[in-house]
């Protein structure tokens, strides 16, 4: 379906029909848990869903997701901060901000070639997808998905949308502590998304603890590790703790909507992926480029950096 006019121009109304006509379904608001302490659970995903991060976020880990199927061997997904999985863009939440229109709006009115999938997985899914929606959407029977959240109201609808969904498993608990709880996984392979609030002051040094700690259990494992760009500085020290951290293999695929200069403003962010799969660096940045031809403003720009060799 295109949301589009034939002038080009967004068409309002196709948008609406298409993202809220299936009104048996729930309407999804998410109270995200934030870090370990318990503390930092303020962060509410509806007002963001499926903004330019979520589009950046979520078309990147389709494309690891592809490149983990090509194989015949089962695999784990976890999913450590998986908030509620399915967003209803007609909200109060959703309308108060309107991120989603200079977002997914968007994508799916271009429609580049780079996100296909993504886009076709969005339509298909009906309400806004977050990552263990699309993940649920993508494995096989044989693959599983184990999806934390925090936050006990938003982990009881998690657990009811996966109810009876025999290859998911939705726990209540710490998605820092995750890592240590569910590697080495028996299948002997991992995706392992880390998408955290970052409301505390120290998230990214928690971060760079979680990932070392969890590449030092499984080091097979592709791990993912989501990032906010608000300016340059916090995103310079989050790397250089990464290259001395010890793990190798690790690209940062980021994407700025504008240039990060604004330390108030969210304006652009990443992904930190270790152990990338085979072609996951040319096809990350034909996906940006995308991404930055679509949502981008002046000054937009995106790139791929290799932190650490094999």
């Amino acid at each position: 379906m295109r949301l589009a006019g034939r002038d080009g121009r967004f068409d309002e109304k196709a948008s609406k029909k298409f993202f809220f006509e299936k009104k048996n379904q729930k309407t999804f608001i998410t109270l995200r848990g934030g870090a370990g302490t318990g503390k930092g659970m303020n962060y509410r995903h509806a007002f963001h869903a499926g903004n330019f991060a979520d589009c950046v976020k979520h078309a990147l880990l389709v494309e690891i997701l592809l490149a983990m199927l090509r194989k015949d061997k089962p695999f784990l997904v976890l999913d450590t901060h998986a908030g509620i999985g399915r967003y209803d863009l007609q909200t109060i939440e959703a309308e108060k901000t309107g991120e989603w229109r200079e977002g997914i709006l968007r994508v799916l009115a271009a429609r580049p070639a780079a996100l296909k999938t993504y886009c076709g997985l969005v339509e298909r899914l009906g309400l806004y997808p977050g990552s263990p929606a699309i993940a649920a959407a993508m494995l096989r029977e044989t693959d599983r998905l184990v999806a934390c959240e925090l936050h006990p109201e938003d982990a009881r609808t998690l657990k009811a949308a996966f109810a009876g969904v025999k290859n998911v498993a939705v726990h209540e608990r710490d998605g820092f502590a995750a890592p240590k709880a569910f590697l080495p996984p028996v299948e002997k392979r991992a995706v392992v998304l880390i998408d955290p609030p970052y409301e505390r002051e120290d998230e990214f040094e928690v971060l760079v603890k979680t990932l070392a700690g969890a590449w030092d259990r499984f080091r097979q494992g592709v791990y993912v590790a989501w990032y906010p760009v608000k300016h340059r500085a916090p995103v310079r020290a989050f790397f250089a703790a990464l290259k001395l951290s010890g793990m190798r293999d690790v690209v940062a695929a980021e994407f700025w909507r504008r240039p990060p200069e604004n330390p108030k403003t969210m304006n652009g962010c990443g992904l930190v992926v270790v152990n990338p799969p085979y072609g996951f660096e040319a096809r990350a940045l034909e996906i940006l480029q995308a991404l930055t031809a679509v949502l981008g403003e002046a000054g937009a720009g995106c790139a791929v950096e290799r932190l650490a060799d094999e």
